[in-house]
Parts: C-alpha cells; sequence; structure tokens
C-alpha cells in the first residue's frame, strides 16, 4: 500500500498541511481543501506539474514528495464564508443535551398528545392550534386572574392536577404548550382537558354505552377554544384596570378575525314594491364555511356557496314569512384564516350527525380575492398580481441556474482538445478572418462583448430586487397599518385536521402540520420549507411528504379534511438578504 504523505497548499499568502493519499482521486484532495479555505471544489484551481488537477487524476500519478508544494486559486462564496464562520456558541452533542434542549433543536420530532379516552378531537385542534407561533409568544405573557386558578393550580407544571385544579383554559393551554415545546415523548393533556370540561360541560359525556367518554367533534372544540381565547387574550391583560378601547383589541380579533359586510334581500318582488329596503350588515367570523352539495368538487365552490345563503324570516312589508337571501363580502381578511368543511349532517333517523363523504379539493395556495368587497378588491388585485410577476421571474432565475449547472457539468465531461486539434481551430479561425477581410475591406471591425454569467445574475436580481420594491409602494396604507390583516389577498396551507369514520360521533381525528424550513444562522429568517408534514396521530407523530395531503379532500370513510389552517401570504422582502 502506498504511503500517505504530507503537501503544502499555498492558498491567499497561507500555508496548509494536507494529508495526500496515493490512493483517492483529485476530488478527494479537493474536498480536503474545501474544509480548510472553504472554497467550493467547483470554484478551486489545484496547479500540479502538468497542469490543473482534474477532479478524475489517481493521486498516485501525481508522484508527490513529502513537503511538495501545491498552488492552489479561487474563492468561497457567500455559503462557503458563512460556512467557515465561527460558531457564536460552542458545539454540544445530542447526549450533553437536557431532554428540553433536544427538543428544540433544528429539525427534532415535535411532541404528541396521549389519547386520554376519545380525546383525538382535542388533541388534533391543540396540535393545529401550536402551528401558530404569535398564539404561543401571546400566552407566554398571559396572566391569570386570582380567580380563575387555586393552589392546585402548581401541579401544572407537571401537567398534573384533579378535576378543577384549574378553571383557566388560556392559563391551561399556555402550560400545555410550554410543556410540548420541552418534549419529544407524548404527553398527557391531562390539565387542559380538565379545564376544558370544566369551561364547557359538552365535552365531559359519558359515552352511551357507558363505558368511557363520548366522542366530540374536533370543529366544535376548536370554535369554544377560539371563543375563550378571545375574551382573554386581551392588551388590557387579564386582570382588569382601566385601559382604552384599542387596549382591549383581543388576540384573536387581530389575527383570526375576519368582517364581513352582507346584505339581506327579500327574493320576492312584492317586497320591493311595497317599499322594503335590503338590509345591510356588518358582520365578525372566526372561520370559513365551506358548505357541500352535490355541485361541490372544490373548496371555492364551497365557499362560494357559504357566502350566499337563503333565510327564511317574517317580511313586514308583507306580513308573513319570506324567503331571504343573505349574500356576503369580506371586507378583512386575517393572518390566519380557518376554514372548515361543513361535512356532518343530523340525520333524525339514526339521531346522530351523518359524515358528507364527497370528495372535495383544495388548494395549498388559496386565492380569495374574489369573495372580497369591490373596495378590498382593489386594494388586493395589484399586490397580489404583482407577486405573481417576481414569483416567475424568480422561477425563470432557478431554471436558468438549473441548465447552467447541467451544462457545465458537460463541459467538464468534455476531454481537452488535442494540440494538433487545436491547431486546426486556430487554422479556421484565421480562414474564417481572412475571409471576412476579403468581403469588405473598409468595413472596421468591431468586437462584441459578452456577459459573464455573474454579470446576468447580477441583472436578474437587480430586477428583481427593483420589483419587490415596487411591490411595497402599492401596499394600500389602510392595510399596511393593520399588522394582523392578509395584505395579499393570498393564502398558504399550513394545518389540516382530518375526521376518519361515518359519524361525528365516533371515528378518529388526526391533524397535519406543515414543517417549517430551518432558520437562516445570518438573517434568523425561516427558509423555504422543504415540503413536508408532520401527522399528529395522538402521541404518534410522523413525517408525510405533499403528496400525502392530496389524499385528505375526501370520498369515503378514510382521513378527509375537516378543518384547513390557511396563513396569509407574506409580502416579498426588498433586501439584498431576500431570495432572489
Amino acid at each position: 500500500m502506498t504511503a500517505k504523505k504530507k503537501v503544502i497548499v499555498k492558498h491567499q499568502g497561507k500555508k496548509y498541511e494536507v494529508e495526500l493519499d496515493p490512493t483517492t482521486t483529485g476530488e478527494t484532495f479537493k474536498f480536503q481543501l474545501y474544509s480548510l479555505t472553504g472554497v467550493e471544489p467547483e470554484r478551486m484551481k489545484v496547479l500540479v506539474k502538468g497542469g490543473q488537477l482534474k477532479d478524475d487524476t489517481e493521486l498516485s500519478a501525481l508522484k508527490a514528495k513529502p513537503n511538495q508544494v501545491f498552488m492552489m486559486m479561487g474563492t468561497p462564496s457567500a455559503e462557503g464564508l458563512q460556512a467557515l464562520a465561527k460558531p457564536e456558541q460552542a458545539v454540544k452533542f445530542l447526549e450533553d443535551m437536557t431532554e428540553a434542549e433536544q427538543a428544540q433543536t433544528e429539525g427534532a420530532i415535535p411532541a404528541g398528545l396521549q389519547n386520554l379516552g376519545n380525546t383525538c378531537y382535542m388533541n388534533a385542534t391543540l396540535q393545529t392550534l401550536r402551528a401558530i407561533p404569535e398564539l404561543y409568544d401571546e400566552l407566554q405573557s398571559y396572566t391569570p386572574s386570582e380567580s380563575s386558578s387555586s393552589g392546585a393550580a402548581n401541579l401544572s407544571q407537571f401537567g398534573l392536577g384533579g378535576i378543577g385544579a384549574s378553571t383557566d383554559l388560556t392559563a391551561s393551554l399556555r402550560d400545555l404548550l410550554k410543556q410540548l415545546a420541552e418534549t419529544q415523548e407524548g404527553f398527557p393533556p391531562l390539565m387542559f382537558l380538565n379545564a376544558l370540561r370544566t369551561a364547557f360541560p359538552q365535552f365531559a359525556q359519558k359515552a352511551k354505552d357507558g363505558n368511557g367518554w363520548a366522542q366530540q367533534d374536533a370543529e366544535e372544540a376548536w370554535s369554544q377554544i377560539i371563543s375563550q381565547l378571545r375574551n382573554k387574550l386581551k392588551k388590557g391583560g387579564a386582570s382588569g384596570g382601566s385601559s382604552s378601547q384599542a387596549d382591549d383589541l383581543s388576540f384573536i380579533d387581530k389575527y383570526m378575525a375576519g368582517k364581513f359586510e352582507s346584505v339581506m334581500e327579500c327574493d320576492e318582488a312584492a317586497a320591493k314594491e311595497a317599499g322594503e329596503e335590503p338590509i345591510e350588515t356588518t358582520d365578525t367570523f372566526f372561520k370559513l364555511n365551506c358548505h357541500i352539495n352535490a355541485d361541490t368538487n372544490h373548496l371555492r365552490d364551497g365557499l362560494a356557496a357559504g357566502l350566499k345563503e337563503q333565510i327564511d324570516k317574517r317580511s313586514e312589508a308583507l306580513g308573513r314569512d319570506a324567503l331571504y337571501t343573505k349574500t356576503s363580502r369580506i371586507a378583512r381578511l386575517p393572518k390566519y384564516l380557518p376554514v372548515h368543511f361543513m361535512r356532518f349532517d343530523w340525520r333524525r333517523t339514526t339521531n346522530k350527525k351523518a359524515k358528507i363523504m364527497r370528495k372535495v379539493t383544495f388548494p395549498h395556495e388559496l386565492d380569495v380575492v374574489e369573495f372580497c368587497t369591490e373596495d378590498m378588491r382593489k386594494k388586493l388585485v395589484p399586490i397580489r398580481d404583482k407577486i405573481r410577476d417576481i414569483r416567475k421571474e424568480e422561477e425563470d432565475v432557478e431554471r436558468a441556474k438549473k441548465r447552467q449547472k447541467r451544462m457545465r457539468a458537460g463541459q467538464e465531461n468534455d476531454m481537452e482538445p488535442s494540440a494538433s486539434s487545436s491547431k486546426a481551430n486556430k487554422d479556421k479561425r484565421d480562414s474564417k478572418k481572412d475571409a471576412s477581410k476579403s468581403k469588405s475591406e473598409d468595413t472596421e471591425m468591431v468586437d462584441v462583448e459578452y456577459k459573464t454569467d455573474a454579470q446576468i445574475d447580477a441583472e436578474k436580481a437587480a430586477s428583481i430586487l427593483a420589483a419587490k420594491k415596487e411591490l411595497l409602494t402599492l401596499v394600500n396604507l389602510e392595510l399596511a397599518a393593520d399588522e394582523g390583516a392578509n395584505q395579499t389577498g393570498l393564502y398558504e396551507l399550513r394545518g389540516v385536521i382530518t375526521h376518519q369514520g361515518a359519524s361525528a360521533d365516533s371515528g378518529h381525528y388526526t391533524s397535519f402540520i406543515k414543517k417549517q424550513g430551518p432558520k437562516d444562522p445570518v438573517t434568523g429568517k425561516r427558509k423555504e420549507e422543504d415540503g413536508k408534514w408532520w401527522w399528529f396521530n395522538d402521541d404518534k407523530v410522523t413525517e408525510v411528504d405533499n403528496d400525502r395531503i392530496e389524499t385528505l379532500s375526501g370520498g369515503g370513510q378514510s382521513h378527509s379534511a375537516l378543518i384547513l389552517l390557511y396563513r396569509a401570504v407574506p409580502l416579498p422582502a426588498a433586501d439584498e438578504n431576500s431570495k432572489a
């Protein structure tokens, strides 16, 4: 076996002592230098006797001597420099971390929730609420009033405590989410379950056969929890005291409440002829309903049906009951938008909520501009369209980069021309040059300058950056001042609560939550998601692909979407560090 040798590599005034293994290739040697200099292999040139070191060169062919000097050329990319940066904190190995530290590491599997007896409806709801990071932050600053807790509430730090240990559901949710953030084990949500049943006794119903607890509807749990949070999470705090009307604005009102502008009009022409005027109202909503009937194939169909209702009510003009049509349009879009598939229909024959099995597809990106008032559409359409233009330009850049990479890879695989072929090519060029001169002796030859790949990339990046800055000028000032509102008219899917079975009183609930991308160590911002999702099936947590979400449209008793949680697509960042 050929012995390894220590050689010297000079790069930008520095010397590196590198172990050269003659049994390997030039590619391996370049990766050794990459670990020392941060210069990626494709960006470096290593000069050896006879020319430039190639990736497929056998190092034994170099016949290198101990302490032989090699010259290296090349500079690291921005990513390479970042890789070389000294970490702000000392590296800590996984086995040396506490359970809480392990749970908070990048890519750690999140904790599931134990089923405490037909509590899957609650577990799925809680895991979906965890997909709202602003809610977690708000809860951590929440302080309950003294009347809403008891001495036994100190057990909440362990997730324990008897019935009535705390009647404050919001405080119990705060403690539970904090506990889940510090473990990867399936956690028993005892305290929260007690608080939920104390606040809403319907969730403490026993099963009809007398064995254990009755199954409940996840949508009802969602709505009740949201209503409780709306009352408790106010800027004025839970302890009371003097506060302005603005201070009483609830977290839920800010981030999860939308506004309808509705018009209700009698369907009978006689009412209008009798002088009856349409009734205009403004209403607050905390979710959109997707109505399902024989014509519903897509979420859009169900939303459109939900915004146009028929109501039977008394007409004063006619002096009797008549049919009215209430048409609603959205006047405010919240940052987080839950959508409820109305899959359960009460059947008198069985005295149960039966499930509508119809397949209803839904998008990963939801455009709700068409459901807005005319005023809102005028504000949102220019922004939405500009975002799509920027995306197309970014996608074109990514495709061009991939093409360049493939072309470079192909060129590197081509053999270098021999001396004879080089001479032949030179003769051809000289011949073409002479022919060109003979065609027009008075025509002055002009050298054409071609742009480099780097120049083209820089121009495209500058164009995208300019488009993002232009986009910010299109944002309506009123929308920009509303921090918890959607400013783009577009939503991205973040969570799905599913139901498996034929009835709300039975079956099984789970939830799917989209994974967040890793944090950029320089900007601290989240990078693009990797297309993966976490599937929370009580205390069992599994990673699944995007394709799994496509199977949740319904059409049978298998897992079908009941609640979708959408988050507003944000405005693109108009700075040099943003993706271009």
